[in-house]
């Protein structure tokens, strides 16, 4: 008699063995990521946000070493606002479908498709800049050194109107920055 009591408590435990195991399982599981939760620590941060995209603090450390090494007094809010000014940059540029293998090249497209139509440098624009620097150029007459002053003087517009664009971009997306 006491062999088949043992039997059937045997028949019984034998049932809910698996799901003991189970559950003690799912225990340990839940425990171990529990505490692992409590005691992890943030590896990374957010610094600033751009509408949906969001800048790490990782990445604004490894663009500011990189840079320190070209620009020694450069600083972080320098390197988060190029980020900032380069994102929305290719946010515009995805926005018209623009393609290109690299960011920068990508950027560059955009920008010559977007602002360089509108600069234009004026004749008397170069002859004015060649007598205002003609010391600069070394004896040199200005048909020598057209091109060249007609580059520099396009490139400076152009980075005007590039700051400009860039300020009303910035005025009509949400940025957040919390760098500190």
């Amino acid at each position: 008699m006491i062999s088949e009591q043992l039997k059937k408590k045997q028949k019984i435990l034998s049932k809910f063995f698996p799901l003991i195991t189970l559950y003690s399982f799912l225990f340990i599981l839940l425990f171990t990521a529990h505490y692992s939760l409590v005691t992890a620590e943030i590896k990374d941060r957010v610094v600033a946000c751009v509408e949906n995209t969001a800048i790490t603090l990782s990445e604004l450390e490894e663009l500011y070493a990189e840079s320190l090494k070209i620009t020694p007094g450069i600083t972080k809010e320098e390197i988060l606002n190029t980020i900032i000014n380069r994102t929305l940059l290719l946010r515009e540029a995805k926005k018209i479908r623009l393609e290109a293998p690299t960011e920068d090249e990508l950027i560059k497209e955009y920008i010559d498709l977007k602002i360089r139509p509108f600069v234009s440098i004026k004749e008397e624009e170069l002859l004015d800049f060649y007598q205002q620097h003609a010391e600069n150029f070394q004896g040199k007459e200005f048909d020598a050194v057209r091109e060249e002053i007609e580059n520099y003087l396009t490139e400076r517009e152009l980075n005007q109107r590039l700051k400009m664009y860039i300020q009303q971009l910035r005025e009509t997306v949400y940025i957040k920055i919390q760098l500190k």
